[in-house]
Protein backbone atom coordinates (compact mmCIF):
# COMPACT_ATOMS: atom_id res chain seq x y z
CA UNK A 1 0.00 0.00 0.00
CA UNK A 2 2.48 2.37 0.76
CA UNK A 3 4.15 1.69 -2.40
CA UNK A 4 1.13 3.05 -4.37
CA UNK A 5 1.26 6.36 -3.03
CA UNK A 6 4.72 7.17 -3.32
CA UNK A 7 4.04 5.94 -7.11
CA UNK A 8 1.32 7.86 -7.21
CA UNK A 9 2.53 11.28 -5.85
CA UNK A 10 4.56 12.94 -8.49
CA UNK A 11 8.59 14.06 -7.74
CA UNK A 12 9.25 17.89 -8.68
CA UNK A 13 12.62 17.60 -10.51
CA UNK A 14 15.41 19.80 -9.34
CA UNK A 15 15.52 21.42 -13.01
CA UNK A 16 12.27 22.51 -12.17
CA UNK A 17 13.01 23.65 -8.61
CA UNK A 18 16.32 25.28 -9.76
CA UNK A 19 14.37 27.10 -12.11
CA UNK A 20 11.93 28.72 -10.07
CA UNK A 21 14.72 29.87 -7.35
CA UNK A 22 16.29 31.74 -10.67
CA UNK A 23 12.82 33.21 -11.43
CA UNK A 24 12.88 34.73 -7.91
CA UNK A 25 16.05 35.70 -8.31
CA UNK A 26 15.42 37.47 -11.30
CA UNK A 27 12.08 39.01 -9.72
CA UNK A 28 14.37 40.32 -6.82
CA UNK A 29 16.73 41.76 -8.56
CA UNK A 30 14.36 43.41 -11.19
CA UNK A 31 12.36 44.79 -8.23
CA UNK A 32 15.47 46.06 -6.45
CA UNK A 33 16.87 47.85 -9.26
CA UNK A 34 13.17 49.60 -10.24
CA UNK A 35 13.21 50.93 -6.36
CA UNK A 36 16.77 52.05 -7.14
CA UNK A 37 15.93 53.96 -10.57
CA UNK A 38 12.45 55.27 -9.02
CA UNK A 39 14.30 56.66 -6.01
CA UNK A 40 16.59 58.39 -8.03
CA UNK A 41 13.87 59.88 -10.34
CA UNK A 42 12.45 61.54 -7.13
CA UNK A 43 15.63 63.06 -6.07
CA UNK A 44 15.68 64.43 -9.68
CA UNK A 45 12.39 65.96 -9.35
CA UNK A 46 12.87 67.23 -6.63
CA UNK A 47 15.87 68.75 -7.02
CA UNK A 48 14.82 69.91 -10.63
CA UNK A 49 11.47 71.80 -8.13
CA UNK A 50 14.15 73.35 -5.84
CA UNK A 51 16.24 75.01 -8.86
CA UNK A 52 12.77 76.23 -10.54
CA UNK A 53 11.64 77.50 -7.23
CA UNK A 54 15.13 79.41 -6.76
CA UNK A 55 14.28 80.45 -10.20
CA UNK A 56 11.40 82.32 -9.72
CA UNK A 57 12.77 83.55 -6.65
CA UNK A 58 15.23 85.09 -8.60
CA UNK A 59 12.79 87.29 -10.76
CA UNK A 60 11.15 87.65 -8.14
CA UNK A 61 13.98 89.63 -6.94
CA UNK A 62 14.81 91.00 -10.17
CA UNK A 63 11.07 92.82 -10.79
CA UNK A 64 11.21 94.24 -7.13
CA UNK A 65 14.41 95.61 -8.07
CA UNK A 66 13.48 96.64 -11.01
CA UNK A 67 10.46 98.77 -9.79
CA UNK A 68 12.37 100.29 -6.82
CA UNK A 69 14.73 101.46 -9.69
CA UNK A 70 11.95 102.76 -11.62
CA UNK A 71 10.55 104.49 -8.26
CA UNK A 72 13.89 106.00 -7.39
CA UNK A 73 14.20 107.26 -11.20
CA UNK A 74 10.96 108.79 -11.20
CA UNK A 75 11.44 112.49 -12.63
CA UNK A 76 8.64 113.70 -10.70
CA UNK A 77 9.94 111.77 -7.51
CA UNK A 78 13.31 113.41 -7.95
CA UNK A 79 11.82 116.82 -8.11
CA UNK A 80 9.76 116.27 -4.59
CA UNK A 81 12.29 114.85 -3.19
CA UNK A 82 15.15 117.93 -3.77
CA UNK A 83 12.25 120.26 -3.04
CA UNK A 84 11.80 118.81 0.30
CA UNK A 85 15.49 118.69 1.21
CA UNK A 86 15.94 122.37 0.35
CA UNK A 87 18.69 121.52 -2.65
CA UNK A 88 19.47 124.69 -4.37
CA UNK A 89 19.41 122.90 -8.03
CA UNK A 90 17.25 124.15 -10.72
CA UNK A 91 15.60 122.56 -13.50
CA UNK A 92 18.08 123.44 -16.77
CA UNK A 93 16.19 124.96 -19.48
CA UNK A 94 15.67 123.39 -22.45
CA UNK A 95 17.53 125.21 -25.25
CA UNK A 96 20.62 125.57 -22.97
CA UNK A 97 21.59 121.98 -23.11
CA UNK A 98 23.94 120.37 -25.76
CA UNK A 99 24.98 117.30 -26.22
CA UNK A 100 28.62 116.21 -26.66
CA UNK A 101 29.68 113.38 -29.01
CA UNK A 102 32.78 111.07 -28.55
CA UNK A 103 36.00 112.28 -31.36
CA UNK A 104 35.15 109.71 -33.86
CA UNK A 105 37.80 107.10 -34.26
CA UNK A 106 36.58 104.61 -35.88
CA UNK A 107 39.42 105.65 -38.95
CA UNK A 108 42.22 104.93 -36.71
CA UNK A 109 40.89 101.72 -35.16
CA UNK A 110 40.34 101.31 -38.62
CA UNK A 111 44.05 101.37 -39.69
CA UNK A 112 45.06 99.86 -36.58
CA UNK A 113 43.64 96.57 -37.57
CA UNK A 114 44.21 96.59 -41.32
CA UNK A 115 48.34 96.62 -40.47
CA UNK A 116 47.57 93.81 -38.31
Amino acid sequence: MNRRRQEATQRISPVVILALILAGAFGAVGGVTYVVYRNCQIQTAREIDTVERRIEKHHLDIRTVQMRADQILNLFAIRQTLQEVGTSLVPIPVGVSEDVLPPDETPAVASASASL
